[in-house]
């Protein structure tokens, strides 16, 4: 796999628009709260994804159990993952088989799992782990 260089990051920061988020919480104080916020004060379209939250809205967009069931047409190009490493593999299947616009996977700092980061450049999705946007996107946008 290779490295990932600040053009990567400065392309998703200017060219990705929606924003899978699997494990936002709809606790202010979470980090994944506060990048969600973030993003979406950056004019991305942001999709929660959080099981125990289905049905109900977060930063007032609605929260969807698993990736698998957001509308295909939803143009999910970027799945933001705010689980544990062990989660991730999971996670880059069901966004391969699922998300028919994923460009990118993204793990949060202290998250990597470098067989499903992978998985998913060899299907030609770019892969930043153990990084945060709320960190990389500003020297861009």
């Amino acid at each position: 796999m290779q490295q990932l260089e600040d053009r990567d990051i400065e392309w998703i920061a200017r060219n990705v628009d929606v924003i899978a988020v699997v494990g936002l919480s709809p606790n202010e104080a979470r980090p994944s709260w506060g990048v969600a916020r973030y993003l979406q004060a950056k004019g991305k379209t942001i999709i929660p994804v959080n099981p125990g939250h289905a049905g109900k809205t977060i930063l007032d967009r609605p929260v969807y159990a698993s990736l698998s069931d957001i509308p295909k047409d939803a143009g999910v190009q970027m799945v933001d993952i705010f689980r544990q490493s062990s989660a991730v593999a999971g996670i880059v299947d069901e966004a391969l088989a699922h998300l028919p616009d994923l460009k990118v996977i993204w793990t949060q700092l202290g998250v990597r799992d470098d067989v499903a980061a992978a998985k998913a450049s060899g299907a030609g999705v770019t892969v930043v782990q153990d990084h945060c946007p709320k960190i990389e996107f500003p020297r861009f946008l």
